[in-house]
């Protein structure tokens, strides 16, 4: 149930190993990484976050990969889907990335958010795939752009398991699936398909 793998051109978005566990601690130390998203967490936080990453893939067949460049096969972070929190004012399923520092201003969370979209409509056949950030962190605004995202400002919400401050005004993007065949497809034109 579910990909264990996805391969884009420069990326290996995977299952989580153990030795993912020391350097995903680190990210989530680090003050810069964790600008948009609140405190900075232990290791046994980031450890436990990653024992439920596990078991939510398990049972759903979709979640959040670990990602390594597979040039170097250095983690460099998590990609994937979540269910949106129930806490939240909408409903769906949300596509999200964190990336190390080092791994910034490379195109690799526009790489990694490709692939995972393209698996959330194809292979899970999601008729929309929604994604929150807070309304500062233009960073991953700009990667929802590129991926084709786009907000209405009618969306934009206020997090209110956020403490006051920064943290609490929310943008929200869509993407819907594009359904139907695709007139560039062999079976669209009516002619049989090249054997692979």
């Amino acid at each position: 149930m579910g990909s264990s793998e996805l391969r884009t051109d420069r990326l290996t978005l995977r299952r989580w190993r153990d030795s993912d566990l020391a350097p995903w601690a680190a990210m989530n130390a680090d003050p810069v990484v964790r600008e948009h998203l609140g405190d900075l967490l232990t290791r046994e936080q980031t450890d436990a976050g990653v024992a439920r990453f596990q078991a939510e893939f398990d049972q759903r067949g979709y979640g959040w990969w670990a990602v390594e460049v597979q040039a170097t096969r250095e983690f460099i972070g998590f990609a994937g889907l979540d269910q949106v929190d129930d806490d939240m004012p909408f409903t769906g399923v949300e596509i999200g990335w964190r990336l190390a520092r080092s791994a910034w201003g490379r195109g690799y969370a526009t790489e990694a958010a490709l692939a995972t979209l393209a698996y959330g409509f194809d292979a899970l056949e999601l008729p929309e795939i929604l994604a929150v950030t807070t309304a500062t962190n233009l960073r991953s605004q700009a990667v929802m752009r590129r991926i084709g995202m786009t907000r209405d400002p009618a969306d934009d919400f206020d997090d209110l398991t956020a403490p006051e401050g920064p943290l609490r005004p929310n943008v929200l993007y869509r993407i819907t699936a594009v359904r139907g065949p695709d007139p560039h497809s062999a079976k669209a034109v009516g002619q049989a398909p090249e054997p692979s």
